[in-house]
């Protein structure tokens, strides 16, 4: 997957963040994958429909490799990205209203009244 961005630049760049927005997101991110009422697992697998719905290819790569960590199969993996992609394209085809609707103000705002 390393071919989708460039760790070596992309760490050369990183070193501009503020550290100290870089140390609490750390603290944050480590937090909220605590076990609790979910296991480190099922969070990763969360985790990692989150990341095929965001698009971060550092987050896609990183959460995989957790949730197989915590003892994630590759079945599962697939099952939550089928999951995610499923979200995603409901969410075009919800928004397609937007498109269709386009210049029909007038007529919807009449409907309200």
């Amino acid at each position: 997957m390393s071919y989708y961005y460039a760790k070596k630049r992309d760490r050369e760049v990183s070193k501009y963040f503020n550290p100290k927005v870089l140390k609490a997101f750390g603290a944050f991110d480590e937090k909220v994958f605590e076990p609790g009422k979910l296991d480190v697992k099922t969070k990763e697998l969360c985790a990692v429909a989150a990341t095929y719905i965001t698009r971060c290819p550092y987050c896609i790569e990183a959460h995989a490799k957790r949730a197989m960590a915590a003892g994630a199969t590759k079945e599962e993996l697939a099952e939550v990205i089928a999951v995610a992609a499923a979200l995603n394209a409901g969410a075009g085809m919800a928004h397609m209203n937007f498109a269709l609707e386009a210049g029909d103000e007038d007529k919807y705002l009449k409907d309200d009244e």
